[in-house]
This record gives structure tokens, sequence and C-alpha cells, in this order.
């Protein structure tokens, strides 16, 4: 059994590399090294590092299944490779949060799509999200039959790099997106508060459709603030979580939240709203997580001026070592896993 891959947004670069560290990117990467052997489709024919790139026409659907990370596509990957095979098999791969399409067709369309194709998704909340649209928008034969299966997607813990606080702590916007939904506003007032009571830097690595935002731009003119294009390695991404002291979530909604999780192993105190999406990925204590901005304030202040003592909270929170929770609950090996015996399960013979 052959895998292939669809992602729209993967590009690769002149090196035959999977360009760009944004979370789809990167599950790109992962999914390639979970089925060796795996295509990306793309918009051409390419042998690439490591894998080789077809166009999705070339697919061979009796012997190949389509992991689809455009889950609204999958009905038209479905057609494509109907016209060469009877039972062309398409597995969803649900990465984002499903609150993403608001409008009444994408919703529909994603409903049906989870409804005809069996779906994986990146968490327990995003798998209950998808049974509901798909009990809610589709008809009951189709609901009954829908097959969800879920596992969070885990970090590679062989990347964190040892914890080292700078003299001037370090204040990370966790997100690389400075969309509606991250609610950027709420992070540049807190810390414009936070700035005149004590030294912070802040630090934004954004996606370039986010460097030219007004909210960018506006953070980039403060001398207390770095603002720039994501790092060029994960290599140095991870440097750069290590001597990262704090940061503020401040987003309405997440799927998972890999960004963070992987700030938290990092050892960065984690602020976030209290929110279902938060406390799905924290422990049950999590001392640190706001109804108002000005809690998180309040919070985040401890945090950059009493570290230490922040740390020991959240590690009592998490039953003595929150770094060995966290390791214990999202670590990539379990997402390798749990996807590939899902695709066995689904299409094995």
């Amino acid at each position: 059994m052959k895998i292939a891959i669809r992602y729209s947004m993967a590009t690769v670069d002149s090196d035959g590399h999977v360009a760009g560290h944004d979370a789809g990117a990167t599950l790109v990467r992962r999914l390639l090294r979970v089925f060796p052997g795996a295509s990306l489709i793309g918009p051409g024919p390419r042998h690439c590092a490591g894998f080789d790139m077809i166009p999705l026409e070339f697919v061979d659907g009796t012997d190949t299944v389509v992991i689809s990370m455009d889950v609204i596509d999958s009905l038209s990957i479905w057609r494509t490779l109907e016209l060469n095979c009877d039972e062309p098999k398409i597995m969803n791969f649900v990465w984002w949060s499903t609150s993403q399409y608001s409008h009444k067709v994408q919703r529909a369309g994603l409903a049906l799509s989870c409804a005809l194709f069996p779906t994986f998704a990146n968490s327990e909340r995003t798998a209950l999200e998808v049974r509901e649209i798909v009990q809610k928008l589709t008809i009951q034969p189709f609901a009954e039959k829908a097959r969800v299966g879920w596992v969070n997607l885990g970090i590679r813990l062989e990347h964190v790099r040892p914890h080292n606080d700078h003299t001037v702590p370090v204040v990370l916007y966790p997100a690389i997106y400075m969309s509606e939904r991250k609610q950027p506003q709420v992070f540049l007032d807190v810390v414009e508060r936070l700035v005149k009571r004590t030294p912070i830097k802040v630090e934004a690595r954004l996606h370039e459709s986010s460097l030219i935002s007004e909210q960018a731009m506006r953070l980039s003119r403060r001398n207390w603030a770095w603002v720039g294009p994501l790092t060029a390695t994960r290599e140095d991404y991870w440097e750069a979580l290590a001597r990262t002291t704090a940061f503020l979530a401040t987003a309405a909604e997440e799927s998972y939240g890999l960004e963070y999780i992987e700030a938290l192993v990092a050892g960065a105190v984690g602020v976030f709203p209290d929110r279902s999406w938060a406390r799905a990925i924290l422990p049950v204590d999590y001392p640190y997580l706001y109804r108002s901005t000005a809690e998180a304030e309040a919070m985040l202040y401890r945090a950059v001026t009493e570290t230490a003592k922040c740390r020991h909270e959240i590690d009592l929170a998490a039953g003595g070592d929150f770094a060995q929770w966290l390791r214990a609950r999202h670590d990539d090996d379990n997402f390798e896993k749990a996807i590939a015996d899902r695709v066995e399960e689904w299409f094995g013979n």
C-alpha cells in the first residue's frame, strides 16, 4: 500500500526539501517521515530529497491511500481518482480548528467530507468537533458510519534545548499569525502596559503574511520589541525558545496548540486564556489561566518577575514535574504510531 500526501499549500525548495516552518509544512515533513516512500501531491512530477512529487492525476488509486490535509477538497480528489479507479482510498487529516470554516457552504462541505471518508484529527477536542459537525449537517446513515480517530500531535522531544533565561525577560508572542482568531490586540495591550512596570523584551516571529499587518507594524516600532520572520531552521527555532521566559496566549480558539506546547516544553511560563482549548492541553490545576486582561497582565508580570516561583507552582499543579507531564502526553512518537495504525486499520487488507 502506497501513501500520497495532499496539502495544496506545500512548497518544495530548490534543494528538494519541503519549505517553511508553519504547522502545515511541519506536518507534511512528519508524514513523509512516518510513511517512508510516501509521495507529495503537487503541480508536476519531480524527484525531491527523499520523496517524489507527483500530480494527483498520476496517482494510482487502486493501491494508494491519499492523506488529504485539504479536507474540503477531498470530494474533488475522489472525483479525480475515480476516473481511473472504482474505489479511491482517501483519509482526511483535520489538523486545524474547525471554527475557521464559518460559511454554511464550507461547514456543509467539511461535514460531508468527514462523513464519507475516514478522518484523523490532531486532538480529542478536534475529533469531537468533527463528530458534532457530521451529526448536525449530514443525514443519519452517513453520520452513523463516520469513522473518526485522533491523537495529540505531540512534538519531537529530541529538539528541545537546555533552558537559559536572559537578564531581561523575553516575552514571546506565541503564534505565527496575527489573525482575528489569535486576538493579537489583546497581547499588544497587555505587553504595552506591562513594559511600563518592568523591563521586558518582546519577540514575535511571524509568517510573512502577518509581518505587514497593522498589529505587527505597531509592535515593531517599540524599542523593547523585535518582530521578524520565522527562523530559518528548526535548530534556530528551538534555540530561540530556550531563552524565552514567558508567553501570553490570546487565541479565542485552537484545535490543539502546537506552538504553545513547544514553548512550554522548552521551559517558558505560559499564561493562557481560561478557555476550553487551553484547559485541554494543561493540568487540571494549572495556575495561569486568566479571565480578563487585568488578570493576564498580573499573571504575566509574575511570570517575568518571579519566574522560578511560577515554575514551581506549575510543577506542583502537574504532580511535581510539569516537563515530564508534558512529555508523557505530547510526544510525537504517539502520533506516528497512532496515524500509522489508523491507516492500516482503515485501509489495510
